[in-house]
Protein backbone atom coordinates (compact mmCIF):
# COMPACT_ATOMS: atom_id res chain seq x y z
CA UNK A 1 0.00 0.00 0.00
CA UNK A 2 1.56 3.11 -1.07
CA UNK A 3 -0.37 5.65 1.13
CA UNK A 4 -0.31 9.29 0.35
CA UNK A 5 -2.30 12.60 1.73
CA UNK A 6 -3.85 15.33 -0.60
CA UNK A 7 -5.69 18.36 -0.45
CA UNK A 8 -8.64 18.70 -2.79
CA UNK A 9 -11.79 21.32 -2.97
CA UNK A 10 -9.96 22.68 0.87
CA UNK A 11 -10.62 19.16 2.12
CA UNK A 12 -7.56 17.66 3.24
CA UNK A 13 -7.75 13.51 3.19
CA UNK A 14 -5.53 10.29 2.78
CA UNK A 15 -5.80 7.99 0.09
CA UNK A 16 -3.56 5.27 -1.42
CA UNK A 17 -1.75 5.46 -4.89
CA UNK A 18 -2.37 3.40 -7.36
CA UNK A 19 -0.66 4.00 -11.02
CA UNK A 20 -1.57 7.33 -11.74
CA UNK A 21 -4.48 7.68 -9.20
CA UNK A 22 -5.47 8.58 -6.13
CA UNK A 23 -8.40 6.32 -4.01
CA UNK A 24 -9.90 7.99 -1.30
CA UNK A 25 -10.18 7.03 1.98
CA UNK A 26 -11.54 8.29 5.15
CA UNK A 27 -10.37 8.26 8.59
CA UNK A 28 -6.45 8.22 8.91
CA UNK A 29 -3.94 5.26 8.77
CA UNK A 30 -2.38 6.52 12.29
CA UNK A 31 -4.13 5.67 15.50
CA UNK A 32 -6.35 8.59 16.60
CA UNK A 33 -6.73 9.46 20.48
CA UNK A 34 -10.09 9.76 20.12
CA UNK A 35 -12.46 8.08 17.71
CA UNK A 36 -13.62 11.04 15.58
CA UNK A 37 -11.22 10.05 12.51
CA UNK A 38 -13.72 7.09 11.38
CA UNK A 39 -11.97 3.56 10.17
CA UNK A 40 -9.57 4.13 7.73
CA UNK A 41 -11.22 2.67 4.98
CA UNK A 42 -12.18 3.70 0.94
CA UNK A 43 -14.87 6.36 0.43
CA UNK A 44 -15.36 4.94 -2.63
CA UNK A 45 -13.60 8.15 -4.53
CA UNK A 46 -11.21 8.14 -6.89
CA UNK A 47 -8.92 11.32 -7.92
CA UNK A 48 -6.62 11.31 -10.66
CA UNK A 49 -3.19 12.66 -9.74
CA UNK A 50 -3.81 15.73 -11.81
CA UNK A 51 -6.63 17.11 -10.09
CA UNK A 52 -4.65 17.35 -6.04
CA UNK A 53 -2.40 18.65 -4.72
CA UNK A 54 -0.12 15.92 -3.03
CA UNK A 55 0.89 17.07 1.17
CA UNK A 56 3.65 15.73 3.27
CA UNK A 57 2.54 12.64 3.30
CA UNK A 58 2.39 12.68 7.41
CA UNK A 59 3.11 14.92 10.22
CA UNK A 60 5.69 14.23 12.41
CA UNK A 61 5.86 15.67 16.07
CA UNK A 62 9.83 14.73 15.63
CA UNK A 63 12.38 13.57 13.05
CA UNK A 64 15.45 11.78 14.68
CA UNK A 65 18.05 11.54 11.94
CA UNK A 66 21.19 9.97 11.93
CA UNK A 67 24.83 11.14 11.32
CA UNK A 68 27.40 8.54 9.45
CA UNK A 69 25.47 5.88 8.90
CA UNK A 70 26.11 4.09 5.79
CA UNK A 71 29.55 2.34 5.82
CA UNK A 72 30.20 3.61 2.51
CA UNK A 73 29.82 7.47 3.48
CA UNK A 74 31.68 6.54 6.00
CA UNK A 75 34.28 5.68 4.12
CA UNK A 76 34.03 8.21 2.18
CA UNK A 77 34.61 10.75 4.91
CA UNK A 78 37.62 8.58 6.07
CA UNK A 79 39.61 9.55 2.85
CA UNK A 80 39.26 13.17 3.95
CA UNK A 81 39.32 12.88 7.71
CA UNK A 82 41.51 9.87 8.15
CA UNK A 83 41.08 9.70 12.09
CA UNK A 84 37.45 10.01 12.15
CA UNK A 85 36.34 6.30 13.52
CA UNK A 86 33.44 4.33 12.53
CA UNK A 87 30.58 5.19 15.16
CA UNK A 88 30.02 2.63 17.69
CA UNK A 89 26.22 3.64 18.96
CA UNK A 90 23.99 5.63 16.38
CA UNK A 91 24.52 9.32 15.88
CA UNK A 92 21.46 11.28 16.61
CA UNK A 93 20.63 14.23 16.42
CA UNK A 94 17.09 16.48 15.11
CA UNK A 95 15.23 18.45 12.51
CA UNK A 96 12.44 20.58 13.74
CA UNK A 97 8.79 19.98 12.04
CA UNK A 98 9.47 23.75 11.16
CA UNK A 99 11.47 22.75 8.69
CA UNK A 100 9.29 20.50 6.63
CA UNK A 101 8.24 20.99 2.83
CA UNK A 102 6.36 18.80 0.69
CA UNK A 103 6.57 17.75 -2.93
CA UNK A 104 7.35 20.16 -5.35
CA UNK A 105 8.02 22.96 -2.62
CA UNK A 106 11.20 24.94 -2.47
CA UNK A 107 14.24 25.07 -0.31
CA UNK A 108 14.97 28.43 0.42
CA UNK A 109 18.67 29.11 1.38
CA UNK A 110 19.24 31.41 4.78
CA UNK A 111 20.64 34.46 3.15
CA UNK A 112 24.19 33.99 4.92
CA UNK A 113 25.58 29.99 4.01
CA UNK A 114 28.49 28.78 3.04
CA UNK A 115 27.80 25.50 1.23
CA UNK A 116 24.48 24.03 0.69
CA UNK A 117 24.10 20.23 0.33
CA UNK A 118 21.60 17.64 -0.31
CA UNK A 119 21.56 14.30 1.43
CA UNK A 120 18.86 11.87 0.27
CA UNK A 121 17.98 9.39 2.90
CA UNK A 122 15.29 6.72 3.35
CA UNK A 123 12.27 8.27 6.32
CA UNK A 124 11.07 5.33 8.37
CA UNK A 125 7.50 6.55 9.63
CA UNK A 126 6.42 5.06 12.75
CA UNK A 127 3.13 3.87 12.95
CA UNK A 128 1.98 3.41 16.75
CA UNK A 129 3.18 4.78 19.69
CA UNK A 130 6.83 2.79 20.46
CA UNK A 131 8.49 2.95 23.85
CA UNK A 132 11.47 0.32 24.88
CA UNK A 133 10.86 -1.74 21.64
CA UNK A 134 12.67 -5.09 21.05
CA UNK A 135 14.74 -5.15 17.78
CA UNK A 136 12.73 -8.21 17.09
CA UNK A 137 9.38 -6.38 17.50
CA UNK A 138 10.76 -3.30 16.03
CA UNK A 139 9.21 -3.19 12.68
CA UNK A 140 5.24 -3.82 14.09
CA UNK A 141 5.46 -0.31 15.06
CA UNK A 142 6.15 0.64 11.41
CA UNK A 143 3.81 1.83 9.07
CA UNK A 144 5.92 2.29 6.31
CA UNK A 145 9.08 4.31 4.28
CA UNK A 146 9.20 7.75 2.44
CA UNK A 147 11.92 9.97 0.97
CA UNK A 148 13.38 12.56 3.00
CA UNK A 149 16.26 15.22 2.15
CA UNK A 150 18.62 16.13 5.28
CA UNK A 151 19.52 19.65 3.39
CA UNK A 152 22.25 20.55 5.13
CA UNK A 153 24.43 24.01 5.49
CA UNK A 154 28.15 22.62 5.78
CA UNK A 155 29.07 26.35 7.48
CA UNK A 156 27.01 26.01 9.88
CA UNK A 157 27.84 22.38 10.57
CA UNK A 158 31.46 22.78 11.38
CA UNK A 159 30.60 25.26 13.42
CA UNK A 160 28.25 24.05 15.80
CA UNK A 161 28.66 20.74 17.16
CA UNK A 162 25.31 19.75 17.98
CA UNK A 163 24.35 20.47 13.86
CA UNK A 164 21.05 22.75 15.00
CA UNK A 165 22.19 25.77 12.75
CA UNK A 166 23.34 23.59 9.85
CA UNK A 167 20.47 20.83 9.47
CA UNK A 168 17.42 23.09 11.13
CA UNK A 169 16.11 25.93 8.88
CA UNK A 170 12.90 26.07 7.70
CA UNK A 171 12.75 23.98 4.25
CA UNK A 172 15.20 21.50 5.10
CA UNK A 173 13.50 18.59 5.42
CA UNK A 174 11.68 17.55 2.22
CA UNK A 175 9.51 14.91 2.66
CA UNK A 176 7.57 12.65 0.85
CA UNK A 177 5.49 12.00 -1.76
CA UNK A 178 4.33 8.66 0.10
CA UNK A 179 4.39 5.89 2.77
CA UNK A 180 4.80 2.47 1.28
CA UNK A 181 4.27 0.39 4.05
CA UNK A 182 5.13 -3.26 1.90
CA UNK A 183 9.39 -2.94 1.60
CA UNK A 184 12.27 -5.16 3.16
CA UNK A 185 13.41 -2.35 5.51
CA UNK A 186 16.84 -4.64 4.57
CA UNK A 187 16.66 -3.92 1.38
CA UNK A 188 15.50 -0.34 0.21
CA UNK A 189 16.80 1.18 -2.99
CA UNK A 190 17.08 5.05 -3.11
CA UNK A 191 18.78 7.08 -5.64
CA UNK A 192 19.25 10.67 -5.74
CA UNK A 193 19.32 12.71 -8.93
CA UNK A 194 20.36 16.61 -8.97
CA UNK A 195 19.15 18.42 -12.44
CA UNK A 196 19.06 15.16 -14.02
CA UNK A 197 22.27 13.45 -12.88
CA UNK A 198 22.50 10.67 -10.84
CA UNK A 199 24.38 11.47 -8.08
CA UNK A 200 23.63 8.86 -5.29
CA UNK A 201 22.67 5.21 -5.85
CA UNK A 202 22.68 3.13 -2.78
CA UNK A 203 20.69 0.37 -0.31
CA UNK A 204 19.82 -0.15 3.14
CA UNK A 205 21.80 -3.65 3.44
CA UNK A 206 24.85 -0.70 3.20
CA UNK A 207 23.85 1.03 7.02
CA UNK A 208 25.79 0.61 9.97
CA UNK A 209 23.02 0.49 12.74
CA UNK A 210 19.85 -1.18 10.90
CA UNK A 211 15.97 -0.18 10.48
CA UNK A 212 14.94 -2.64 13.31
CA UNK A 213 18.20 -1.72 15.92
CA UNK A 214 17.00 2.32 15.27
CA UNK A 215 13.76 1.83 16.09
CA UNK A 216 14.32 0.11 19.31
CA UNK A 217 17.84 1.94 20.15
CA UNK A 218 15.87 5.40 19.93
CA UNK A 219 12.60 4.27 21.49
CA UNK A 220 14.89 3.24 24.79
CA UNK A 221 15.55 7.23 24.73
CA UNK A 222 11.97 8.88 23.73
CA UNK A 223 8.87 7.57 23.26
CA UNK A 224 8.44 7.34 18.91
CA UNK A 225 4.48 8.71 18.39
CA UNK A 226 2.48 7.74 15.50
CA UNK A 227 3.76 9.70 12.17
CA UNK A 228 7.15 10.44 13.46
CA UNK A 229 10.12 10.41 11.36
CA UNK A 230 13.91 8.48 11.60
CA UNK A 231 16.08 9.87 8.72
CA UNK A 232 18.14 6.91 8.55
CA UNK A 233 21.72 8.92 6.97
CA UNK A 234 23.13 9.08 3.86
CA UNK A 235 25.25 7.33 1.21
CA UNK A 236 28.08 8.35 -0.59
CA UNK A 237 27.51 10.96 -3.09
CA UNK A 238 26.43 13.66 -1.16
CA UNK A 239 27.85 17.41 -3.02
CA UNK A 240 26.78 20.96 -3.14
CA UNK A 241 23.28 22.15 -3.66
CA UNK A 242 22.79 25.05 -5.74
CA UNK A 243 20.05 27.78 -6.11
CA UNK A 244 18.07 26.99 -9.39
CA UNK A 245 18.57 23.35 -8.80
CA UNK A 246 16.02 20.67 -9.02
CA UNK A 247 16.21 17.68 -6.47
CA UNK A 248 14.55 14.37 -7.60
CA UNK A 249 15.02 11.45 -4.26
CA UNK A 250 12.93 8.19 -5.56
CA UNK A 251 12.98 5.09 -3.30
CA UNK A 252 11.29 1.99 -5.04
CA UNK A 253 7.47 1.40 -4.29
CA UNK A 254 7.28 4.62 -3.05
CA UNK A 255 7.65 7.13 -6.01
CA UNK A 256 10.04 10.26 -6.57
CA UNK A 257 9.78 13.03 -3.77
CA UNK A 258 10.70 16.50 -5.87
CA UNK A 259 12.03 19.76 -5.14
CA UNK A 260 13.89 22.76 -5.90
CA UNK A 261 16.61 25.27 -4.39
CA UNK A 262 16.08 28.85 -4.29
CA UNK A 263 17.70 31.87 -2.67
CA UNK A 264 16.17 34.11 0.04
CA UNK A 265 14.93 36.91 -1.95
Amino acid sequence: MNIVRFSINKNIKYGVLEDSSIKSYNGSPFPQPDSTSGKFEPDGNTYALSEVKLLVPCQPTKIVCLGLNYKSHIEEVQKKAPQLKTPERPQLFFKPTSAIIGPEEKVIFPKVYERMEFEGEVGVVIGKTAKDVSVEKATDYILGYTCVDDVSERGGQKADQFWIKAKGYDTFAPLGPAIQTDLDPNNIKLTTVINGTVRQSFNTNDLLFGIPYLVSYISEIMTLFPGDIISTGTSSGTGELNAGDTVEITIEGVGTLRHYAETKS
